[in-house]
């Protein structure tokens, strides 16, 4: 089967990874990826790796010419981050297709603004996705916002994973070792991502100040505006428990070396980062949103609670105080990975989503082939 992966990503972000980490555990099924992927320095590395990984790279500088150059493939497999591309590409790509969705779908913010994320959604996303002949996404959560209150019935998910081997705990004469590398001598939470309001670094920085006994480290694109403000706002607060480290290609080292990750997040689909820090065998405090809900259990594998500073403060003390809880938090969590969340478990399920596609185009694209208008 010869897929086709287009993607507009300006840059590499988690479902870029995503990629990176389930096309090669296709290869043994007999599919034959090849990426297409915006010309830029943002994405050299990641064109590299795919390379290194067996999968060939073909670069454009244009998306209107991407449907003439993937005709002859068995398949289109389409991830945009601009809803545009949803209308400048799916009534011209040959089907079938299928859209990949990482969407974080809803925004657990105060009831207007969620109310108005909502419709802003449907509007840009949801119906430019009418015309894509399958959708998949990577949560059960998510798959049933998408068929219910969007009306994309033609939607299914497969579950996020992580390779195990990868994201891995640490020997303690390891993280001993990569723990004076990083300077890391109290207890120490990990709070990585990008920098946006819904990832909700402030809530981060603002627990830091409830928890002076611990340090918080922050990595991701500090130099965005909202990485700006978080560190200002720090500074502001003359917190001397806050590091902001930047972009970082060394998590797994990270994951090891921490003592608990940290994700007050008020809109996910299903997060990797959630899911690297579990198999490296950390414990989670994170919000109890759906998605979240789906991965962390609240006193089994991590710690579920409002986005209020002062309450992820006292849980994070908590995880400090009691160390033996905390660690068994953490082998859980890595349990919790292999048994239900690697890429190995991904990977199988795309491979028979596209094998289903492939054999039962859906009708759905045919129909937008013949009413491109509709």
């Amino acid at each position: 089967m010869r897929l086709a992966v287009l993607t507009d990503a300006p840059r590499v972000a988690g479902s870029e990874l995503w990629l990176l980490y389930v096309l090669p555990r296709l290869l043994p099924g007999g599919v034959r990826p090849t990426v297409f992927l915006r010309v830029g320095e943002s994405l050299d590395r990641l064109a590299a790796q795919f390379g290194e990984a067996g999968i060939p790279v073909r670069r454009y500088a244009d998306l209107t010419g991407l449907p003439d150059l993937t005709r002859d493939f068995d398949l289109r497999l389409l991830q945009a981050w601009d809803p545009g591309t949803y209308l400048r590409l799916l009534p011209g790509l040959s089907a079938p297709t299928l859209v990949v969705s990482h969407d974080q779908l809803d925004y657990h913010y105060a009831p207007p603004l969620r109310a108005l994320y909502r419709e802003t959604y449907r509007l840009t996303k949801a119906i430019p996705l009418r015309r894509a002949g399958h959708l998949l996404t990577v949560s059960r959560w998510g798959a049933a916002f998408l068929r219910g209150p969007m009306g994309l019935r033609d939607t299914t998910f497969v579950t996020n994973g992580v390779d195990p081997g990868q994201f891995r705990p640490a020997t303690p004469e390891d993280r001993a070792a990569l723990r004076e590398s990083l300077g890391f001598t109290r207890f120490t939470v990990l709070i990585p991502g990008r920098f946006t309001p819904e990832k909700n670094q402030w809530a981060s920085v603002r627990a830091a100040r409830h928890a002076p006994d611990l340090d918080f480290v922050f990595v991701g694109d500090m130099d965005s505006s909202v990485g700006t403000l978080a560190q200002a706002y720090a500074k502001r607060l003359g917190l001397r428990n806050v590091r902001f480290l930047g972009r970082r290609w060394d998590m797994p080292e990270l994951y090891r070396a921490a003592d608990a990750l940290l994700q007050p997040t008020l809109a996910e689909n299903q997060s990797l980062v959630t899911l690297e820090a579990m198999s490296s065998g950390l414990p989670v405090v994170t919000t109890d949103i759906p998605a979240q809900a789906e991965l962390v259990q609240d006193g089994v594998t991590g710690l579920t609670v409002p986005a209020q500073p002062d309450v992820l403060a006292r849980a994070l003390r908590a995880l400090a105080a009691h160390p033996e809880r905390t660690a068994a938090f953490g082998r859980a969590a890595r349990q919790f990975v292999l048994d239900h969340h690697t890429t190995d478990h991904t990977a199988a399920l795309v491979l028979a989503e596209l094998r289903r596609l492939v054999s039962h185009p859906s009708p759905a694209a045919h129909a937008a082939k013949e009413h491109p208008h509709a």
